[in-house]
């Protein structure tokens, strides 16, 4: 059986373009994905597609180094404002437990972000019921995967002004598969003032 050739690993200033150059995308572009943005930044620094890819604590870190040079003021009052509308919007949908994630709990939100809620369910339903009952227009999406740690639905909706995705998990999901990255509605009241 013929030998496989190895996959050349990049060299750390490779990896490092890599990662500088998502985190650019992410932060001009809008790009939100980890991965979409690792990808992209492959294809346009003409890196084979067998590159190997550095991880998403890499790119974060570039995330936030671009963002303070870049963006610094802008980022603060947006950040401010994105969790303070985070902060309403989980106290409307407390009965479904909500928990602040993705780039506006981390400090990372670009330009282009959204607010994130997990959400807990007995039903994704419910939600969309509770939803209707106070006249939020929202719009549902499968979720991209699917798995035991995926939610059951998204929901995006226009707050504040701001997009919102909720993302709704059955109830057992809030203690069998904890994201890492979840906060309450009292951390996030705590960032806030952290911010001020």
């Amino acid at each position: 059986m013929p030998r496989r050739k190895p996959v050349p690993q990049p060299s750390a200033q490779a990896r490092r373009s890599i990662a500088s150059l998502a985190a650019r995308l992410m932060a001009e572009d809008g790009i939100a994905d980890y991965g979409q943005a690792k990808r992209k930044a492959v294809r346009s620094l003409g890196l084979g597609e067998g590159a190997a890819l550095p991880g998403n604590d890499e790119v974060e870190a570039e995330l936030r180094a671009y963002q303070s040079l870049y963006q610094e003021d802008e980022m603060r009052e947006r950040l401010q404002s994105m969790r303070a509308a985070a902060l309403t919007a989980m106290d409307v949908l407390v009965p479904f437990r909500p928990c602040l994630t993705g780039a506006v709990l981390d400090g990372t939100a670009g330009r282009y972000a959204g607010i994130e809620l997990d959400l807990f369910a007995d039903s994704a339903k419910d939600v969309e019921i509770f939803l209707l009952s106070r006249n939020l227009d929202y719009e549902p999406e499968e979720p991209r995967r699917h798995g035991p740690d995926s939610p059951e639905t998204l929901l995006r909706l226009d707050w504040q002004g701001l997009p919102l995705v909720l993302a709704v998990y059955p109830l057992v999901a809030e203690r069998v598969s904890p994201r890492s990255r979840r906060a309450r509605a009292g951390a996030v009241a705590a960032l806030l003032e952290g911010d001020a």
